[in-house]
């Protein structure tokens, strides 16, 4: 499992998908990387800025619900490529995950940005959330720079019916890029490319980090911890507050991940509560107060539809079924079709 920290954010391209032209050149996700002889080096290249918005809508606080909401009616698979290509671009799947269950965790400390592997509890929660998104496509990983939300991408992703691979993209170094090349078309387009960013971290908890949570309450009394762990403003000493993490989680989002669903591509996050209840405050269009309310559990994959331009909530699986709490729209009903074609 790949450990490297890979903190600079990778730029949005326009095309969506793989290409070849005389240059030898490929994208692989949304990084353009020239096949070059070996002892060459490869060109990554960064891209531009892309404008967002969509029209605002009230949400109350997310509540799992084992009852799905109406699901489109399935559409039979069209033959017109140009229509299904069109289909994409117009409709993308974003999936939030928390990590599963960690180390410290367990020990209830508070961890904040300490990385942290994975309990033998949170790996079952990583390949359980994969089990459940193993019909809805995926084209992009994202996740914060810490093993544990990674370890999640990766074990849930072992669970897909696609079978691709995901490969954490290396940028931290001109050696690491070039060592890192992918020579075979072939293995490209089977795998997924997972780009890894400090601003999806966990909030930084200051001098609360490494420390047992009931101790500390013990320590400095009951209101006063839970004013550091649940109030959107107040940091605990040194750290975070969740306002201040929702500054980089909601920017890095909002300026790397959302113009590649804007291209059409179907991305997962796999990162933390702070900073996913950030990115949902964001989707939801929550209050201050509302945020501080919500609570995500470990390992719990959620499914927004992002579509002209507004992200709509399809489910939060707390059934036995990936297919009892997903409401699937047409586009996803004609995406598990076809694997069920092609895999039988």
């Amino acid at each position: 499992m790949a450990t490297a920290v890979f903190n600079q954010a990778i730029g949005t391209l326009q095309s969506n998908r793989l290409f070849y032209s005389s240059g030898a050149h490929r994208e692989f996700g949304n990084v353009p990387v020239r096949l070059t002889p070996k002892g060459f080096k490869a060109n990554i290249k960064l891209s531009i800025n892309w404008t967002y918005g969509f029209s605002k809508k009230n949400f109350g606080v997310i509540q799992a619900s084992a009852s799905p909401t109406l699901v489109d009616p399935v559409s039979s698979p069209s033959n017109n490529n140009t229509a299904d290509c069109k289909k994409k671009r117009s409709e993308a799947a974003l999936i939030l995950v928390r990590h599963g269950e960690s180390l410290w965790n367990e020990k209830n400390l508070f961890t904040g940005c300490v990385d942290v592997p994975l309990t033998k509890k949170g790996v079952e929660e990583a390949i359980e959330a994969g089990k459940k998104i193993s019909n809805i496509p995926v084209d992009m990983i994202y996740t914060s720079a810490l093993i544990r939300a990674q370890m999640t991408a990766m074990l849930a992703m072992t669970q897909h019916r696609r079978k691709k691979v995901p490969i954490i993209m290396h940028n931290e170094s001109e050696q690491a890029k070039s060592w890192s090349q992918i020579f075979s078309e072939d293995t490209m387009k089977q795998s997924i490319p997972v780009i890894t960013a400090w601003q999806l971290n966990e909030r930084m908890y200051g001098e609360l980090q490494g420390l047992n949570k009931q101790e500390t309450a013990d320590r400095y009394g009951k209101e006063q911890v839970h004013v550091w762990r649940r109030s959107y403003d107040i940091p605990p000493p040194n750290g975070e507050s969740l306002e201040m993490c929702a500054e980089r989680a909601v920017a890095y989002f909002r300026d790397q991940i959302v113009p590649q669903l804007q291209a059409g591509k179907n991305v997962m996050i796999a990162a933390h509560g702070n900073s996913l209840r950030s990115i949902i405050m964001y989707l939801d269009k929550l209050t201050s107060q509302e945020v501080i309310s919500l609570e995500l559990s470990t390992g719990i994959p959620m499914l927004y539809i992002f579509k002209e331009g507004k992200f709509i909530r399809r489910g939060s699986p707390v059934g036995p079924t990936e297919a009892g709490v997903y409401a699937y729209t047409r586009t996803l009903a004609r995406y598990r079709q076809k694997l069920d074609e092609m895999l039988h």
